[in-house]
């Protein structure tokens, strides 16, 4: 159980689903497909969804390439969170939103996977959260030109060594989005 005390409460956190971060990502469609049926099941149950906007020098806030995919609509009572930095609680309001709802336990998706998501993950994990990554529903680029392996090893290796997580009184895990409970 999450080390932050009296924070019950369940949240789905979605990451840097922009235009410009996603638009050749491997495997887009379907990971996207699988972060919209997490939206709308943490919204029946009433589970707090939080978007994460990235911008920085090339991706520039109000540009296209910075808005969010248009398959996955905020709604106007989703808080987002705007950040710069890899990590989304690194400079944010994220710990103060997460906080004002008594969240504890963050099921995460979204991109990139070798990036924003793994420093996010570790950054939560780090600060007392519980956190599940969803296995299928978590995308990256191709940059073995830069000598990183391809993106569907990038996304196993992340999986399998976030499974094997562990630190006192807190959890790590890997669902998929079929078998993610917000509950």
């Amino acid at each position: 159980m999450t080390t932050l005390q009296e924070r019950p409460r369940t949240a789905l956190l979605v990451i840097d689903v922009q235009q410009g971060v996603v638009v050749s990502a491997y495997r887009r469609d379907e990971v996207v497909a699988n972060i919209a049926s997490l939206v709308e099941r943490a919204r029946a149950q009433d589970v707090p969804v939080v978007w994460v906007q990235h911008s920085d020098e090339g991706l520039e806030k109000g540009s296209e390439a910075w808005q969010y995919v248009r398959e996955l609509p905020g709604r106007a009572s989703e808080p987002v969170v705007h950040k710069n930095y890899g990590d989304a609680f690194e400079d944010t309001d994220l710990e103060e939103v997460l906080a004002a709802a008594g969240v504890g336990h963050l099921v995460v998706a979204g991109a990139e996977t070798d990036a924003c998501i793994r420093s996010t993950i570790h950054g939560a994990f780090t600060r007392g959260y519980d956190v599940t990554l969803v296995a299928d529903a978590h995308t990256t680029n191709d940059n073995s030109e830069w000598g990183a392996p391809p993106p569907e090893q990038v996304i196993a290796h992340t999986n399998m060594y976030w499974q094997y997580h562990s630190a006192p009184g807190r959890t790590a895990g890997v669902s998929t989005t079929a078998d993610v409970t917000f509950g």
